[in-house]
């Protein structure tokens, strides 16, 4: 090190890569010596003009202050007060505009002066030496004194990390910005005061070597400085002007070759650097007792007309400064704080001047332009030859432009120092400086963010450590009470009177249950019996039913069987469907027989007549095998089945009117039968008997020597249906004039079912008399087929419906009307007696037939 200070004492300089040389336009605001400000209506003084904490307010509104007078109070290292910059009224304390790029609102004290500028009572250190470096730094600390030069960090907190670490105090002169001459119209004006300062800084720090770096650009602040600093150990090294060797990494870099490491600080090297102002404010806190209330502002720019350096009071608006220097603004003009390289644009001129405003430029049309538009990166390279830092702009921009922050970190975004050399020889006129701000401020508020959340993590993880702690704590402390009650019975004999508890409540078990328990359990126990005898007193009143029960069961077996053997014999089949037709052919057939008679029941003698005319119907039935293929094709189909249950009912009406001839004209209604089995088989008797009524009425009529012809066309088939029609109507009167004038009342119908019905019994009627006739006739007749297609069945059906109706129109003409109808009764009961009678009458009626053709054969 000593080695390094020899260099540097022997003039050595050293360079940093990259800057620009930029016009310097400085001479305008140099022709005048610095002036002060008058006071504005109205001082807004931010609460925080510093890197760090906001310090307490200890002002309210409506509070006179007096110049120098502290409106806030430092509550940490990195905190500083604010204090008012002249006496007056605190007539608000509210958020106000700032001074940033964005003017975003920050608390504010708002102070009303009185124009008196009435300081507050104050005592300075002349005899600092005196002091202890720890006395100063809070003197400093509460004089408000932040750097000077535009970062704002307190100087207290950088002299108090630098303690006893700093080897080399390096006071920053270079202001390297364009347009700024605030720092050499202070050395020009107060170079002593400024040596002053120096030494109170190195006092504290005491470093082996003070050194000022000024550019060469500032001849007449050189030699103030040169002149103030004759009786003082300080070394004044004049550099290159070239922008930007003001910034603290690259003038140390000029005047030690030193480079402060990423993320690090001056100190870290043996370092530190202060402005030319902070000195001299350090020199007022310290010596004169004042605190930081105003500072130098240079006021520049070709929209100025007496471009200028002015004592500002802290607080001021921009607005007021721009009026004292006869402010003329042209279109879209545009008000800079700071240089125009670092500097940013402010949106709002009534925001207030703070510690770190050192310039208001107020550029001409033609001096600054900001109508060029920003186009597209053509890699042309010259931004990373420019830069400073040795970083890669164009890199940064592309990951700011993406929002890839952890790229921009990785590429060290944070190491800019935002000189602008970049975006000042882009000649895309891409505003870098504003990517890379922007993102900075990205990066902060992530690391922020990823700050606090760790915290809570370490706060959470702290607290389940702890709860688990008390938690142990608590079952040591009652494993411990345990242990120690359980040691205490002991002692005492508590095992003994343990075991006697214990005895005492066997005792209690062995005793049995209580009375109250015994009395429930009993009565419990009595009502169980009596329920019991209850029971079977009452098994013993009801009879017994069994043998009822067993006769019951066997007559239904029989029934059974009896069914059975008769739906055998009748050869039908056992389709539900037909059974269901079969059972609605006797309902029908049941109700014909009430309306034919008004007789309460029937004899005895009509029941052997109708079982023999069934057994005359089987008989039949065996001779005629063509007839029972007939209806055995038409039982095969749905239709047929329906047909032939309607030629069933007209032969049960036929035999009916037979045994109403024989006997009393009176019958018994007969009920409809829900079994359709035995309906059925009533149905076959029925059909049985009507064939061999209708074979005996073949026998007495002439015989036709006529062969009936068979023909496929189902016109001639309906022709003949209606002939066998005729034969068989004439047949039918023949019969009633031999009978009883009883007949019975046949009602036409309008139901649709019902005429079907009545149209296939008369289709039955003309087969049957067709195969009597060809009995009769020669053999060479053929039986006529019945045609199957159902629209000239239709035809046939209905010519045979009108035939129908006409011969029974003759039978009621010729017959007595009969007695009312008895209704139809529902008792099955009574329904089963009056099938059981009309099979009895089927029967005999056959049995008759049978006895008439012996006869007749004999």
């Amino acid at each position: 090190m000593l080695s390094l200070i020899e260099k540097i004492r022997s003039g050595h300089l050293w360079d940093f890569p990259g800057g620009v040389h930029p016009p310097e336009n400085k001479s305008q605001s140099l022709s005048s010596k610095i002036e002060r400000s008058s006071i504005a209506d109205e001082l807004i003084i931010p609460i925080k003009q510093h890197i760090g904490k906001t310090g307490d307010i200890i002002v309210r509104v409506g509070d006179k202050v007096l110049k120098g007078q502290p409106l806030t109070q430092y509550n940490s290292s990195i905190s500083l007060p604010v204090h008012a910059a002249t006496s007056g009224e605190i007539i608000a304390i509210e958020p106000r505009p700032s001074c940033h790029p964005s003017a975003i609102p920050e608390l504010s004290i708002v102070l009303k002066p009185d124009h008196q500028d009435t300081w507050i009572s104050h005592q300075g250190t002349p005899d600092y030496t005196e002091c202890n470096p720890e006395h100063l730094l809070d003197i400093i600390r509460q004089a408000g004194i932040s750097g000077m030069g535009g970062a704002g960090f307190p100087t207290a907190r950088k002299l108090q990390s630098g303690l006893g670490r700093v080897d080399i105090l390096i006071i920053n002169a270079a202001e390297c910005e364009p347009y700024i001459t605030a720092d050499d119209t202070l050395m020009r004006e107060y170079a002593d005061e400024i040596m002053q300062g120096i030494e109170i800084l190195k006092h504290i720090l005491k470093p082996k070597l003070a050194i000022i770096g000024i550019e060469d650009n500032k001849p007449e602040a050189i030699e103030a400085l040169n002149i103030a600093g004759k009786d003082h150990d300080v070394v004044i090294r004049v550099i290159p002007t070239r922008y930007p060797s003001g910034a603290s990494k690259q003038l140390i870099k000029i005047l030690t070759n030193k480079e402060i490491p990423s993320s690090g600080y001056s100190a870290d090297i043996g370092m530190t650097m202060f402005n030319v102002g902070s000195a001299f404010a350090v020199k007022r806190a310290v010596i004169d007792g004042e605190p930081l209330i105003e500072r130098v502002v240079t006021l520049t720019g070709k929209s100025i007309k007496s471009a200028k350096n002015f004592w500002v009071p802290i607080g001021t608006p921009v607005a007021h400064l721009l009026e004292q220097g006869n402010f003329k603004p042209t279109k879209k003009q545009a008000v800079i704080i700071g240089g125009p390289m670092m500097g940013f644009a402010l949106p709002q001129i009534q925001a207030p001047l703070t510690k770190t405003s050192n310039c208001v430029l107020a550029p001409g049309k033609r001096e600054i332009s900001f109508d060029d538009h920003e186009m597209a990166c053509i890699r042309c390279g010259q931004c990373a030859e420019v830069c400073p830092a040795s970083l890669l702009p164009q890199q940064m921009l592309w990951y700011s432009q993406d929002k890839d922050l952890d790229k921009c970190e990785e590429y060290n975004l944070k190491d800019c120092i935002e000189c602008g050399a970049c975006a000042y020889v882009c000649p895309s006129n891409i505003p870098l400086v504003q990517y890379y701000r922007q993102s900075k401020a990205e990066i902060k508020t992530r690391n922020a963010e990823q700050d606090a959340a760790e915290r809570a993590k370490v706060r959470f993880e702290q607290r389940n450590e702890r709860l688990e702690r008390d938690k142990l704590e608590r079952e040591q402390k009652y494993k411990q009470a345990a242990d120690k009650r359980r040691s205490q019975m002991k002692a005492e004999g508590g095992d003994d009177a343990i075991a006697a508890a214990i005895e005492r409540v066997k005792q209690k078990q062995a005793q049995g249950p209580k009375p109250a328990v015994a009395a429930a359990i009993a009565r419990a126990k009595a009502k169980q019996a009596e329920a019991e005898s209850n029971s079977q007193t009452r098994d013993a009143a009801e009879p017994d039913n069994s043998e009822m029960r067993e006769l019951r069961q066997k007559r239904k077996e029989e029934a059974r069987l009896k069914r059975a053997e008769l739906s055998g014999t009748a050869n039908e089949q056992a389709d539900p469907k037909q059974d269901a037709v079969a059972a609605a052919i006797a309902r029908a057939k049941a109700k014909k027989q009430q309306l034919a008679t008004n007789q309460a029941a029937p004899s005895k003698e009509e029941s052997i007549k109708a079982a023999i005319e069934r057994a005359k119907a089987k008989k039949a039935a065996q001779a005629n095998p063509s007839s029972d293929d007939a209806t055995s094709e038409s039982d095969n189909d749905s239709k047929k089945s329906a047909v032939a249950a309607a030629i069933a009912r007209a032969k049960a009406r036929k035999a009916k009117q037979e045994n109403t001839a024989d006997s009393a004209s009176s019958s018994e209604p007969t009920a409809e039968t829900d079994d359709p089995k035995k309906a059925a088989v009533a149905a076959a008797i029925a059909r049985a008997k009507a064939r061999k009524a209708k074979q005996e009425e073949t026998a007495d009529s002439a015989p036709s020597s006529e062969p009936t012809a068979v023909t496929d066309d189902p016109k001639k088939a309906a022709v003949a249906a209606a002939i066998a029609r005729a034969k068989a109507r004439k047949a039918k009167q023949e019969e009633t004039a031999d009978a009883a004038p009883s007949s019975e009342p046949t009602a036409e119908t309008d139901d649709p079912k019902k005429a079907a019905v009545a149209a296939a019994i008369a289709r039955a009627k003309a087969r049957k008399a067709k195969q009597a006739e060809t009995a009769d006739s020669a053999p060479s007749s053929e039986p006529t087929a019945e045609t199957d297609e159902p629209k000239k069945a239709a035809v046939a059906a209905a010519i045979a419906r009108a035939k129908a109706r006409k011969a029974k129109q003759e039978e009621t003409a010729d017959s007595a009307p009969s007695s009312e109808p008895t209704a139809v009764t529902d008792d099955p009961k009574k329904a089963a007696v009056a099938a059981a009678i009309a099979r009895a009458k089927a029967r005999k009626a056959a049995q008759l037939a049978d006895s008439s053709d012996s006869k007749e054969n004999n």
